[in-house]
C-alpha cells in the first residue's frame, strides 16, 4: 500500500510538471513576420522580400525547442530596382529555371533539427533548408526576445545557392564571366513573430 501511494505521488508530481510547463506551438503572425533576401555580384547587389506561407515555433519554459517555416517563392520581390520594367525582368528571371524554378517549386522550407542556447536569448540553430526540392543542413545564429505575449526570433541564414542547383553565372561553374559573376552566397534575414 505504501509503495502504491509513493508511486502515485511520484506520477502526480511528474504529471504536474508536464502540465505546468507544456510545449507550446506558437502561432506565428505571418503579417508581422518577414524574410529579406540579399545576393551580391561583382558590380553590386540585389535585395528584396519574400512572404512566409506557414510557420510554427515549439516553445517551452521561455526557450525555443524547434519549429519550421515555409516560404512562398511566388511572392519574391526586388526592392533595389525602381524602374518598373527592369524590376519585373529581374523578378521574372529569379522565378525562372536559372534560379528558383518557382513554377515547379513554389515553396522553400526550413525545419529546425536542434536549438542550443545557454541563456534563452542567443541561439545556435541547426536545420534542414530545402530549396527546389533539394535539402542541405544549415547552422545559423538567432536572437530571441519577448514583448508582451509575443516571442520574436530573428536570425541570419547564409547558404551556397549552387548546392540547390542554382548555378547561373557562378564563378565556380562558368569561366570567363569577368564582371558578370554572381556570388554563390545568398543571405536571408528571417524574423518570426510568435503569439503565445
Amino acid at each position: 500500500m505504501k509503495l502504491f501511494t509513493t508511486l502515485s505521488l511520484a506520477i502526480g508530481i511528474v504529471g504536474s510538471l508536464f502540465l505546468s510547463n507544456p510545449i507550446e506551438d506558437l502561432t506565428v503572425n505571418k503579417s508581422e513576420s518577414t524574410v529579406d533576401w540579399k545576393a551580391a555580384k561583382v558590380t553590386g547587389e540585389h535585395y528584396g522580400k519574400v512572404s512566409i506561407a506557414d510557420a510554427k515555433l515549439d516553445y517551452e519554459n521561455g526557450k525555443i525547442l524547434g519549429g519550421s517555416f515555409e516560404i512562398d517563392m511566388t511572392t519574391i520581390t526586388v526592392e533595389d530596382i525602381k524602374d518598373a520594367n527592369s524590376n519585373k525582368r529581374l523578378v521574372d528571371h529569379l522565378k525562372s529555371d536559372d534560379f528558383f524554378s518557382v513554377e515547379k517549386h513554389k515553396k522553400s522550407t526550413l525545419k529546425i533539427t536542434e536549438a542550443k542556447s545557454s541563456n534563452g536569448k542567443d541561439y545556435e540553430i541547426k536545420g534542414d533548408l530545402t530549396i527546389k526540392g533539394i535539402s542541405h543542413p544549415v547552422v545559423f545564429p538567432v536572437k530571441v526576445s519577448e514583448e508582451g505575449n509575443k516571442v520574436i526570433a530573428a536570425g541570419t541564414i547564409k547558404f551556397d545557392r549552387t548546392k540547390y542547383d542554382i548555378k547561373y553565372r557562378s564563378g565556380n561553374y562558368f569561366e570567363n564571366l569577368a564582371d558578370k559573376v554572381i556570388y554563390d552566397e545568398v543571405t536571408l534575414e528571417v524574423r518570426l513573430v510568435g503569439v503565445k
